[in-house]
């Protein structure tokens, strides 16, 4: 998820023991729709950051409502092992990559817990694997921008180097620019590769080339798969992490199983990056009611999920519907979101900013983010007034 950010006035002349460079950071800034200065009469469509348009269902909301009051003790820790939920996860992991039935148990071509870490959201896996490869020195990171932004702001917030190079055209990794910055990096040489499949903001997922060009990737480098919005592209590379000791997938429950406010995310990879980074993850770093949330929606995942096929319906909808107005150039996504630019303006980012705010009066949130617009699927009620507000509003312009 790419976001816009900006400078934290408070730092802007740092106190005297704070890290100088601390200064300039440009801090992440949770949901910029937001409500801010909105009317409260007026409902606001959130379709700004990628969620499920949909909340848990009321059985299941009240079976965690009823675990809060009857299992979880207030007054203990949770579990910080994490063991119940690494199984689980293992399980899921298994059957969603199509490895051999009844691998999580054992079997050697499954996916198996010790090969699972769960953090509070992707970001302190980020920050965990960020920590265990870099700080002090050790070394750099690659990013393709456009993309997830908390990539360089966690690097940056751990005095760790960040090496952005461009995406082509169809918005994939140049893999050219890529491997001459590898091989030109040596006062801090990269160390981590961050590649994300599908890609936030533009939606593509991996290419042949892209996918070819992390195989023959040194194996002192990190590769970092970020499959955040798997379920909706039904696109992984599971299977290849036994060939790949240096990859690690990463993946969250915010977006398609519905738990954005329980923050739980997890990494999958080989066993000893695993251990690694259960050493420097914080302990207890999830409360005990994100973590029962977690077991409960995977243990009724085929519910949850069988809704996927209407998001992505939506999603196909959305992109014919957007695709007919002539100001709008709008890319195919294999995610939960659609990619947007303004064609024919003068000064596009800005038009496409004045287009957020006047989006955001009439009731609907989007992002403007990586020089184009980042449109989050909703419900079809919630899709219907996107497509009817922009095309009100685009004659605006």
């Amino acid at each position: 998820m790419t976001t816009t950010h900006s400078p934290n006035p408070s730092v802007a002349t740092p106190l005297p023991f704070i890290r100088s460079e601390l200064a300039s950071l440009q801090a992440y800034t949770p949901h910029p729709g937001g409500t801010e200065g909105q009317s409260v009469a007026i409902s606001i469509d959130r379709v700004d950051t990628n969620e499920n348009p949909y909340d848990l269902p009321l059985e299941l909301k009240q079976k965690l409502a009823q675990m809060w009051v009857e299992a979880i003790e207030s007054n203990r820790y949770p579990d910080g092992g994490h063991q119940r939920l690494k199984a689980e996860i293992a399980a899921y992991v298994t059957e969603s990559a199509g490895l051999s039935v009844g691998a999580a148990a054992g079997n050697e071509d499954g996916i198996l817990p010790s090969q699972i870490s769960v953090g509070n959201g992707s970001d302190e896996l980020l920050r965990s694997i960020l920590i265990a490869t870099c700080v002090g020195g050790a070394g750099s990171i690659l990013v393709a921008a456009p993309t997830f932004s908390m990539y360089g702001i966690l690097a940056q917030t751990l005095g760790i180097p960040v090496v952005s190079i461009d995406r082509t055209a169809n918005f994939e990794v140049d893999v050219t620019a890529a491997q001459t910055a590898i091989s030109d990096r040596q006062a801090a040489p990269i160390r981590v590769v961050f590649m994300v499949h599908p890609n936030s903001p533009t939606g593509n997922a991996l290419s042949a080339t892209e996918l070819d060009w992390m195989r023959g990737l040194p194996t002192d480098i990190l590769v970092v798969i970020d499959e955040a919005y798997f379920e909706f592209s039904q696109q992984t590379v599971v299977a290849e992490l036994a060939s790949h000791p240096n990859w690690i997938v990463l993946r969250t429950f915010s977006k398609a199983f519905r738990l954005a406010a329980h923050r739980v995310g997890y990494a999958v990879g080989h066993p000893q990056l695993i251990a690694t980074l259960e050493q420097v993850r914080l302990p207890y770093n999830l409360p005990s009611i994100s973590l029962a949330a977690a077991e409960l929606v995977l243990q009724h995942r085929l519910a949850l999920l069988a809704v996927l096929p209407e998001i992505t319906n939506e999603r196909d909808r959305l992109f014919v519907a957007l695709s007919k107005f002539d100001a709008l150039k709008v890319w195919r996504s294999d995610a939960n979101f659609l990619y947007v630019r303004m064609l024919g303006v003068e000064n596009a980012e800005l038009a496409m900013a004045q287009l957020v705010a006047k989006l955001k009066i009439h009731g609907t949130s989007i992002r403007h983010t990586g020089g184009g617009l980042r449109i989050s699927i909703g419900s079809p009620a919630e899709n219907d007034r996107t497509i009817a507000r922009i095309g009100d509003l685009l004659g605006s312009f």
